[in-house]
Parts: structure tokens; sequence; C-alpha cells
């Protein structure tokens, strides 16, 4: 498959996706403005990635440590969004890359990013990882425990908590997502009643589920497989 039908097939994919944002966004009276698409990039090479920095999307994701050192040395100017689980002997290498940390998932990591930061006079940008499916392969604080966590987050200098971010578990029927999404939002907000600051963003939402997401009043989608649809991925 040469470029002029990579370009094609990734143009028309992202006009579905534009075209169901928007209709969510309608649906729940939010404007576009509203929902950021993260191109998940973790399943596709650079020369992909860097196709779809050409086609407007600039904020991209990866789940994996050294495929974003990867892909960030061929790709500079995007924005590198870190959606998986970090291992604390990366992080070092891994936060002067980063835009946005959305996968905080334990007090052990926030407390080394806090240290590592200082360490390299860095400030970071984070969401805290909540386990909303309550399934037990999944990362993140259980939902019960993040209020918990407000004296820990006031206490930090070199990071900033800007909200939290969720999976929900897959389902066939979109509809089941709902309350898990709904979950996130309520635990959003007693957190930032509790923090006295406004907490912007909710990082929920992937490819089977994006559009409740939304309606939920996602901020921050993380689309992948639907981008990918056609080309062909590692």
């Amino acid at each position: 498959m040469n470029g002029e039908e990579q370009a094609s097939i990734l143009q028309k994919n992202l006009d579905k996706v534009e075209e169901r944002i928007a209709s969510s966004c309608e649906k729940a009276a939010r404007k576009r403005t509203e929902v950021t698409l993260v191109g998940v990039t973790k399943t596709v090479d650079s020369p992909l990635a860097k196709l779809l920095m050409e086609k407007g999307i600039d904020q991209l994701g990866e789940s994996r440590p050294q495929e974003l050192w990867n892909k960030a040395s061929h790709l500079p100017n995007a924005k590198w969004h870190f959606i998986g689980h970090m291992q604390r002997n990366k992080i070092d290498k891994t936060l002067p890359l980063i835009h946005l940390f959305h996968s905080v998932d334990s007090l052990r990591l926030l407390q080394a990013l806090e240290a590592e930061c200082e360490k390299q006079n860095l400030k970071l940008d984070f969401l805290l990882e909540v386990n909303i499916s309550g399934e037990e392969n999944k990362q993140g604080f259980d939902p019960s425990s993040v209020l918990g966590l407000a004296s820990e987050l006031m206490a930090l200098k070199h990071l900033q908590c800007q909200g939290l971010m969720g999976m929900a578990a897959y389902a066939a029927e979109k509809e089941s997502c709902r309350p898990a999404f709904q979950l996130l939002r309520n635990t959003r907000d007693k957190l930032s009643d509790l923090l006295g600051k406004k907490l912007p963003e909710l990082s929920m939402g992937m490819s089977n589920d994006f559009e409740i997401a939304i309606e939920e009043g996602a901020t921050l989608i993380r689309l992948g497989s639907i981008l990918w649809e056609g080309l062909e991925q590692k």
C-alpha cells in the first residue's frame, strides 16, 4: 500500500470519527472544542503516526515508554500523552517528553514522579487513573480511595493534577459503559470540591465507547483501532 492510499484511508476513518464526535457533542449540548482526540499510536509505526499528525491530530498517545521514546525521536512536534503503566526505572527518560501523563495509578508512582520532576526541575500535568470497571486486571485507584489522596495532591510542588482517567469494561452493548463513566465524573467532581480547585480533564472513552463517554463529560478520548482500520498495523 502506497502513501497516497494510506492517506486516503486514514482521512476516511478520521472523517467518520469526526462525524460521530460532533454528533455526540450535539446530543450532550457540548461544544466540539471541549473534546480532544488523542490518537493512540501503539499499534502503528512512526510513518503512520506522522501521517496522522499531517491530518491535524498532533496529540498522540503511547502506553509503552520505549515506544514513546522511539516515536518522539521521529516526531518531536507531537504532544505526547502517556496512557499506560509506568515502571519507575523508566520515569527519568520519559518525563521530559510528556505533555500529559494520564495513568498515575499508585501512590508510589505519584511520589516517584514528584521526586524525578524535582531532580530534573520539571513541571508535569497528570491524571489519576481510577479503576472504574472493577476488574482485577485493571490498573488504578479504587474509586472509594481517590478522595483520600487530597492531602497528597495538595502537597505536590512539581506535579499538577488536572483530573481523572478511567476505562470502562469492554461490552458489546455500549450503553452498559455509562455508569462507569458517570462514576468517574462524579469522583472527579467530589475531588475537585475537596481540593478547592477545578479539575478540568476527564480522560475516558476509547474506540468502542467514546460516544457514551462524550455524553458523560469526557474531555479527552483515546482512539486507536478505529483510526487505523484498513491500514497495516504491527
